[in-house]
């Protein structure tokens, strides 16, 4: 097996996002643009999409870390939004485009434009989270968003394959689609209540991080193989598995979960950067095939298939919307009312992305009766230019249309001042168990080290004010940015005159080790990333 390919697009893609941190463009959209020229270039193999691969290898942990990072709280605040997008838009979308599909292009038959339908209704969960992140939405919009890029796949993945057993001549029906798609869902979430608990009480039970970071790697693969053992949705069992496990991560103790956030930190971004790379190297394996549609008829297809997907969106939205207020009285009481704004923005912001792909590469290439699939070749063409053309389209204009529409972004100064508070309750409750710790003779300190204890709690109470506080008049830094700056370049100092007796045989590496992660522990106590 020649691993040179593969080596090479982790590396390349790893190489195009790191330079897509210096730009202004977002780093999904430079990946495929890299992609796409990168395909054209003499000697560089076809990476095609295999499903078997995508699906359950890349999928589940790329699922699993979003997941993991969202609010389980958040999400069930705003579950009805969630609902109505990550199911019930992804099975209009599936209806409205398959249909379109069969009107736009002759001799396709309506259940093969519904396997398109199928493929491109869902916004994708890579897609969606990068460019949240990149562009700041507000909180909600963000929390509406992801939920619903968590869930919609499971819709898509099984109205697809309805979809396809109608296709192939299975003799699928509307009554048994319905009843697969509740199978699937039902069965997902119930596979990711049954591992949750154990899975969580193993996490909190293995005494090394090390072995809680393996089980932490292991289980989104684990989750999403036992659910599709069942012919259950793998990708509910997974979302549901990973927001337990992240809203209870505060039982994990503090080295799993350092360790753990820098795994999968690496695990995200090699995944994330090498699927956008990806979908843009698939364009000279769409191409292929094409036959009777090269020129401008495939074209024209797209650019009318694209319309369509994007004006699907605004016409499920904004019903979604400002339906349920009208019919509701209790909905008008507890939610504030809805500007057109943030539907405006949630419908623009239905990138698709590389599901839509794997999915159309898994489509059969033969009916039951041993005729090809009808127009497969160009359902994937489609599929490419309709997640291209949300990527390029919507992804790059997306940052000017919040910019425009002026939506409210998250309040740092709130957010701090709620951090500040939140951390003087938690460190009152601290300074009297330490107190009634002290008062025991059993726990009795040298005064240096008692005051050294009230030290941290006092700076750690202190350190968010101080952040709404003045700047430094000569170097611009809070007395906080001062602080840890300081802080590290002391930390440095004592770096480098361990090394200096390593490197003089004074002490051995063993040693150094020990002593230099000493110091990375200090130096990670002091020092608080922003942003």
């Amino acid at each position: 097996m020649d691993v040179m390919p593969l080596l090479l697009l982790v590396a390349g893609s790893a190489a195009v996002a790191a330079l897509a941190r210096r730009v202004p463009v977002p780093a999904p959209l430079l990946l495929v643009a890299a992609g796409l020229m990168v395909s054209y270039v003499p000697g560089v193999p076809d990476y095609t999409l295999d499903p078997h691969i995508v699906l359950p290898l890349i999928l589940p942990p790329l699922l699993y870390t979003a997941a993991t990072d969202s609010s389980y709280l958040d999400l069930r605040a705003q579950l009805r939004p969630v609902a109505l997008l990550s199911v019930g838009y992804v099975l209009f979308a599936t209806v409205v485009v398959g249909y379109a599909a069969y009107l736009l292009v002759p001799g396709l038959p309506l259940t093969a434009a519904l396997v398109l339908g199928a493929v491109v209704a869902p916004p994708d969960a890579v897609a969606a989270t990068a460019v949240a992140r990149r562009v700041g939405l507000p909180s909600r919009i963000t929390t509406i968003l992801q939920g619903e890029s968590l869930v919609n796949d499971a819709t898509a993945i099984t109205a697809y394959r309805v979809a396809v057993a109608a296709a192939v001549g299975e003799g699928a029906t509307w009554l048994g689609g319905i009843g697969e798609f509740l199978l699937a869902a039902v069965g997902g979430v119930v596979v990711g209540l049954v591992l949750m608990v154990p899975i969580h009480w193993l996490r909190t039970h293995l005494k090394e991080a090390l072995l809680q970071n393996t089980l932490s790697l292991l289980t989104p693969f684990v989750a999403y193989a036992v659910a599709e053992q069942v012919h259950a949705s793998g990708v509910l069992a997974v979302v549901v598995v990973a927001l337990y496990l992240g809203h209870r991560a505060w039982e994990v103790d503090f080295a799993t979960r350092l360790q753990e956030e820098a795994v999968w930190k690496m695990v995200a971004f090699v995944l994330e950067s090498a699927v956008f790379a990806l979908i843009g190297l698939q364009l000279p394996v769409v191409l292929k095939g094409l036959g009777a549609y090269e020129g401008g008829t495939a074209a024209w297809y797209a650019l009318a298939l694209f319309a369509v997907v994007v004006a699907s969106r605004f016409a499920w939205v904004y019903p979604a919307t400002f339906l349920p207020r009208m019919l509701s009285a209790r909905i008008r009481e507890r939610e504030d009312e809805p500007t057109w704004k943030g539907p405006f923005v949630i419908s623009w912001a239905g990138m698709r992305g590389v599901v839509s792909l794997a999915i159309a590469f898994s489509i059969p290439l033969a009916m039951h009766d041993g005729r090809p699939f009808p127009e497969r070749n160009l359902i994937l063409f489609l599929t490419f230019t309709t997640v291209i053309g949300t990527l390029v389209v919507q992804g790059v204009t997306l940052p000017a249309l919040i910019r425009l529409l002026k939506l409210p972004g998250r309040d740092p100064q709130a957010e701090t001042l709620a951090e500040a508070n939140a951390q003087a309750q938690a460190s009152r409750v601290a300074e009297e168990r330490l107190r009634e710790l002290l008062a025991d003779e059993r726990n009795t300190l040298p005064e240096p080290l008692v005051e050294r204890l009230r030290a941290v709690l006092e700076r750690r109470r202190n350190s968010v004010w101080e952040r709404l506080g003045q700047a430094n008049p000569i170097t611009g830094e809070s007395v906080d940015d001062t602080y840890r700056r300081l802080a590290r370049e002391t930390i440095g100092a004592e770096r480098a005159v361990f090394v200096r007796l390593r490197d003089g045989r004074y002490i051995d590496d063993e040693m150094l080790r020990t002593l230099l992660r000493r110091l990375d522990l200090e130096e990670a106590a002091a020092y608080r990333e922003q942003g």
